[in-house]
């Protein structure tokens, strides 16, 4: 790449990382995992830069980048195994802990029982704010697979979450 594409790109992963390092930590629920996945989803778009002529459409492709190596990860058989229930590390550009840990915390656990392809679809509907045609456009699949996800996705998630869905409303 020439120096003017490497100083494009550095200074995209600059305004992005934090947001995709996130995204990919509420897909898979640990925050070394989202740094694996998101240094996967970077070094992909690094080695694609050139190629990818919509500039405008970089989010979405990192997004789908990012959502593929966490479900492909997730069908390993060495990641069958258990997530833990512990806090992630503070770093810098990190939530505080002081920011309504205890609703992340009970949301994240519940997200880890969810199945990966359900989960990602709630993450991506909910959590990043995209519709369903959005949605469907980062995973790869139809809007009616996306709709059919998230009514599933919603029923896992209400019944992992049980009693502390009361915890997650807003007061009033």
């Amino acid at each position: 790449m020439d120096d003017a594409s490497e100083r494009e790109f550095a200074e995209y992963f600059r305004a992005r990382r934090e947001a995709v390092r996130r995204t990919a930590f509420l897909l898979c629920g640990d925050w070394h995992r989202a740094d694996d996945h998101a240094q996967a989803a970077f070094v992909a778009l690094h080695r694609h830069w050139r190629r990818i002529r919509d500039r405008d459409a970089l989010d979405a492709w990192v997004r789908r980048t990012l959502v593929r190596s966490v479900v492909d990860e997730s069908r390993r058989p060495w990641r069958r195994e258990r997530a833990t229930a512990e806090p992630p590390p503070e770093t810098v550009g990190v939530p505080s802990a002081s920011e309504a840990v205890t609703t992340r915390h009970v949301l994240v656990d519940g997200l880890r029982a969810v199945p990966p392809r359900q989960r990602a679809v709630l993450v991506l509907r909910y959590l990043d704010g995209l519709d369903v045609a959005g949605t469907a456009a980062a995973l790869g699949c139809s809007e009616g697979t996306v709709k059919s996800q998230t009514a599933h996705g919603l029923t896992a998630l209400r019944a992992v979450l049980g009693d502390a869905l009361d915890d997650l409303r807003p007061a009033g």
